[in-house]
């Protein structure tokens, strides 16, 4: 991630190992997977969760629902976005209730 032309703030493995360390915490702060869900906020949150998701997978060897929320509509800097901006879509497949959300 680059803020200043010049200066990156974490590189790959930087990355890597903040993602792990923050999986390992919502294993532990939820003493398991068994009401968590991920949901990704289009568009560059969706690979973030998509990564997350499959860490938390790998470390309790169990599925962990995911979906996606465009919120588009509801950016402060919208008027700034486009005449038209792109909307592309919600999915979120799961019931959210009583579900711990990750976004």
């Amino acid at each position: 991630m680059v803020l200043i032309p010049g200066h990156e703030l974490m590189d790959e493995a930087a990355m890597s190992r903040a993602l792990i360390r923050i999986s390992h915490e919502i294993v532990e702060h939820n003493d398991g997977l068994d009401n968590v869900a991920i949901i990704g906020i289009q568009k560059r949150g969706v690979p973030l969760a998509m990564r997350l998701r499959k860490l938390l997978e790998e470390i309790e060897g169990v599925k962990v629902p995911m979906g996606i929320l465009d919120i588009t509509f509801y950016r402060d800097d919208l008027s700034m976005l486009s005449a038209h901006p792109v909307v592309n879509g919600t999915d979120i497949p799961f019931d959210v209730n009583d579900k711990k959300i990750i976004l």
